[in-house]
Order: structure tokens, then C-alpha cells, then sequence
């Protein structure tokens, strides 16, 4: 199971990413099995050489009872020590935010894809926005050109192998048949 935070390539350009893990209690882990959390406006932050991932929402397990989590919880992340100061650098001098790309399990553990980001402005928002468009399109104009090849051909063929002759105008000695069927 994934859980994808769309809205980060699209407000961000990410320049770097990282795996960490996540500190979690079980009622926890158990919401995020069935699916319950969101990614949206989350970050990270580094206080005293620890990072912390912050408004990761994650919806109250309903077997939960007293023991069920608060779902806005600051939760400690999982990094070396090295790449911990690697981004604090990064963050203090060009000015780089830490943003959760991806969530998703390995054995059994809970991952989160950490990614080195700065924020886009509204022009290059836009300007992915067409990019994007022009790909789209371009996708489908390949698309139409190839199944539109297709189509002729398939129509070539059936009109060869079940035509007969006489509706082409032809004479029969001069044509040969293109494929035989043997049923």
C-alpha cells in the first residue's frame, strides 16, 4: 500500500530525496493499513538534530478506544545523523523545505519518501501545466495516428481475404489470394 502526496510536484521542485523511517504507535500503523491518511500541506522540520514530520493526518483507529492517537501528533522520523546535518545545511543556506513525497510499507515497517524541495512560483506552475498539456496531447495525436494506421490495415486485409474478385472489377487470373483460411 502507497500513499502519494499529488499536490508536492506540483507546488514544489524537488531536488533531492531521502527514505526515512517513522516513530508510531499501533492503533497508528493500524489506520494507515486501512488506508486512512493524508500527505496534503504536511512538512518536516529539524529541532536539536532530530527531524520531525508535521500535520500528517492520520485518522483515529474505530478499535481504538482510550488508547487511540491524537491525528495531528508530531511524529519523529528515522535518519542518520550525517544526512540529518546534510539538509540542515542544505535548508539554512538555500533555503530548501523538507516535504513527505510518499508513504508506503517495507517488511513490514512504514517508510516515508522525504523530498529536498523548493517552492515554484505561479509562472512555473503554469508553465508545468502546459508542458504537461502539450504532452498530453501530443500522446494522443500518436495515439489516434497509430489506430487510425491500424484500422486501414485491418480494413485492407478483411476486404483482400473476403472480397471476392469479381468486386474489384479484376480478373481472377491475374489476382492471387492473400491468405487462406484452414479450419
Amino acid at each position: 500500500m502507497e500513499v502519494i502526496n499529488r499536490k508536492a510536484n506540483y507546488d514544489y521542485e524537488i531536488i533531492d530525496t531521502y527514505e526515512a523511517g517513522v516513530v508510531l504507535t499501533g492503533t497508528e500503523i493500524k489506520s494507515i493499513r486501512l488506508g486512512r491518511i493524508t500527505l496534503k500541506d504536511s512538512y518536516a522540520i529539524i529541532k536539536n538534530n532530530e527531524i520531525f514530520l508535521l500535520n500528517v493526518h492520520i485518522s483515529s483507529y474505530e478499535q481504538g478506544n482510550r488508547f487511540n492517537h491524537d491525528e495531528l501528533r508530531t511524529r519523529k522520523l528515522l535518519l542518520h545523523k550525517k544526512e540529518i546535518i546534510k539538509l540542515k545545511e542544505k535548508i539554512d543556506k538555500e533555503g530548501f523545505t523538507i516535504i513527505p513525497l510518499k508513504l508506503y510499507f517495507v517488511k513490514g515497517k512504514v517508510k516515508i519518501l522525504l523530498g529536498l524541495a523548493k517552492g515554484k512560483k505561479n509562472y512555473d506552475k503554469r508553465e508545468a501545466i502546459k508542458k504537461k498539456d502539450i504532452e498530453r496531447q501530443i500522446a494522443t495525436d500518436l495515439k489516434e495516428r497509430y489506430w487510425k494506421k491500424k484500422k486501414s490495415k485491418n480494413l485492407l486485409f478483411f476486404i483482400l481475404t473476403h472480397m471476392s474478385i469479381e468486386q474489384f472489377g479484376g480478373a481472377e487470373e491475374s489476382c492471387t489470394p492473400v491468405r487462406k483460411h484452414n479450419y
